[in-house]
């Protein structure tokens, strides 16, 4: 009997490419929204099964949009895709009017906020999946569980766009990469909400990107490299990142210690590696920038508001979609880029820091211009209102909740413990 061939790295930078980059003219955008799920009364309650199946039920419910739940009972709706952002807006709005109706009615609420401000990591969930995790993460210390039980974000998702723009009206796939990656402290530093950690500050704006960061940086930091295309940059991340588990049909899975994918390919797993054990492989890494046929952006807390989740939206799908606010943006962010303390900045001060509040105003007028140029000025009301709120008063979401805390009497800081 022929034995089948093997799944070789060449076969495996083939799937890569063809399957993480769809590109041709953008068409489509979409948003998934997380949040904290806390008891109506008492935030501080655990969250327990009932909790959660409360929660499911009401997923076919949902017209335009997925519901499905984190390990640590975080909610996420996850949009159809969409022409643009107003599309999006419009069939969401029903789905979220839904979603926020039958959790009240069931005694919970939805909290948008990057990091959990009062419970301790607890996994609910017990899929394989989620287990291997918790073996995988608790090695390196608690930052992975606390980033699978305890934070929620916002993530914009593109199209890739085409290889080499064919109009003047697109964004080609190289540069909606590179910016992309560029927007990084940014989006960390505007959107920074999660200021707060067992109801205490925690010195840090952006919390939930500190613990993000202090997983294991060869699956979580970002995949770009200097001259080299997209699909070769993200092809040796993937291949040179450790392989957080090996599913089997019975039991628990395999967690493999320090076996990266590439040496798996070259037979040192205990079975072969597939197609199958790849494309799984690709959904276990977590950059900022995240390739999936199209790109999702995975810097920016969970919001306050549902338009605020919104602005974020617009801000990103505007700058990668006009020229000329591409052209624009990439010239502002040019500062960060040659900054090396600018990601520390970023999470501690938000646009309290003058660097990045100058590249903030700069991208964020330049969106709003481009919605007019890109033909849906009313996407402005939502982005113009976060301006307006936050950024044009060098602030964000996360301001917001320490004042509130500042209100209360002997409330002291609390050192992040992934950063400690």
């Amino acid at each position: 009997m022929h034995a089948p061939d093997r799944f070789t790295e060449v076969a495996a930078e083939t799937f890569v490419a063809r399957t993480c980059f769809k590109t041709g003219p953008p068409q489509a955008v979409g948003i998934e929204l997380e949040w904290l799920l806390f008891d109506g009364v008492d935030p501080r309650r655990p969250l327990n099964h009932t909790d959660l199946a409360a929660v499911r039920a009401l997923g076919p419910g949902l017209r335009h949009s997925r519901l499905t739940l984190e390990p640590g009972g975080q909610v996420e709706l996850s949009s159809d895709p969409a022409t643009d952002p107003a599309a999006a807006r419009e069939s969401l709005a029903a789905d979220l009017a839904h979603l926020r109706t039958g959790v009240a009615a069931r005694g919970l609420r939805l909290q948008g906020v990057g990091l959990d401000p009062h419970r301790s990591s607890h996994r609910l969930l017990e899929h394989p999946r989620y287990v291997a995790m918790q073996d995988y993460f608790d090695r390196d210390g608690t930052a992975g569980r606390t980033m699978m039980c305890r934070t929620a974000a916002v993530q914009v998702n593109v199209d890739a766009g085409p290889d080499d723009p064919v109009a003047a009206d697109h964004v080609g796939l190289a540069t909606r990469w590179a910016l992309a990656h560029e927007l990084t402290p940014l989006l960390v530093a505007a959107f920074a909400n999660s200021p707060v950690l067992d109801g205490r500050p925690t010195r840090l704006r952006n919390s939930r990107h500190a613990v993000w960061t202090a997983i294991d940086p060869r699956r979580t930091a970002p995949a770009a490299a200097p001259g080299l295309d997209p699909r070769e940059a993200w092809t040796r991340y993937a291949l040179a990142a450790p392989v957080l588990c090996i599913r089997t049909e019975a039991g628990p899975w395999i967690v493999p210690r320090g076996l990266t994918f590439a040496e798996w390919l070259a037979g040192r797993g205990p079975r072969p590696a597939e197609e199958d054990d790849l494309a799984y492989h690709l959904t276990t890494l977590f950059p900022p920038v995240r390739p999936r046929g199209h790109l999702e952006l995975r810097s920016i807390d969970a919001q306050r508001t549902d338009t605020d989740a919104m602005a974020a939206l617009t801000f990103v799908w505007a700058l990668l979609s006009d020229p000329r606010a591409a052209d624009g943006a990439r010239q502002a962010l040019a500062p960060l880029g040659a900054d090396r303390g600018v990601a520390a900045r970023a999470m501690r001060d938000g646009l309290t820091d003058p660097v990045l509040a100058g590249a903030a105003l700069g991208c964020f007028a330049l969106a709003s211009e481009a919605c007019d140029r890109l033909g849906f000025p009313g996407l402005r009301t939502d982005l113009d209102g976060f301006t307006e709120r936050y950024v044009a008063r060098g602030r964000c979401p996360a301001d917001d909740t320490l004042a509130e805390l500042a209100a209360a009497p002997s409330v002291q800081e609390v050192q992040c413990p992934a950063i400690a």
